[in-house]
């Protein structure tokens, strides 16, 4: 018993705490490694391919009643009206917005675009006033990219060109009363 009480005396003598306390303290700072570690990858499971779990995708997808929207190849031109049958609301049909009136299909990002993404609310419309804003308010889901100022245009052709290097561009954005595509930003707009 001589050690033990060494032991203790010394954890005192050194900490300032009961040895009750520290081990307690070092039992507590083990778990908290333990579970903040826990909560990142390692590099070798990172490049590992997921695991499916089969049992769970027969239940929950099954082929014969649930069709996947395909991947659009070429809309062509859409008006703002019929571009929002693409907002997500169909699963059948892709996922489509707009950016300074072209057309990209962001099926691939339903998880962000569909309904209940944060950014649903701009699938199936022209977006760019918002995303150049930075703004969820209804008001500014528009493709109106008047009066803004060079920052904002500047944000906006950050977003346009995240989108042409992310998704196709299946189509463009033309009036509801003729098939004339709706007008380019012009050059002023543009130049930043």
């Amino acid at each position: 018993m001589g050690i033990y009480e060494a032991v203790m005396e010394e954890i005192t003598a050194f900490t300032g705490l009961s040895p009750a306390a520290f081990f307690t303290i070092a039992g507590m700072m083990v778990v908290v490694y333990r579970y903040v570690t826990g909560m990142f990858v390692s590099a070798e499971d990172y490049n590992k391919p997921p695991v499916v779990n089969s049992e769970f995708v027969s239940k929950y997808f099954d082929p014969a009643t649930t069709t996947a929207p395909s991947s659009v190849q070429v809309v062509g031109d859409m008006t703002e009206q019929e571009l929002r049958a693409y907002n997500g609301s169909d699963p059948s049909k892709p996922l489509l917005m707009a950016i300074k009136a072209q057309i990209y299909d962001v099926s691939s990002s339903r998880n962000f675009y569909g309904p209940g993404g944060p950014y649903a609310m701009f699938a199936g419309r022209d977006a760019s006033r918002a995303l150049a804003l930075l703004s969820f308010k209804p008001q500014d889901i528009n493709g109106n990219i008047e009066g803004l100022g060079p920052d904002e245009l500047q944000i906006l052709q950050d977003w346009e060109d995240k989108f042409v290097e992310k998704y196709v561009r299946v189509g463009q954005l033309v009036h509801d009363t003729d098939s004339e595509a709706l007008p380019q930003p012009t050059q002023e707009t543009q130049q930043i």
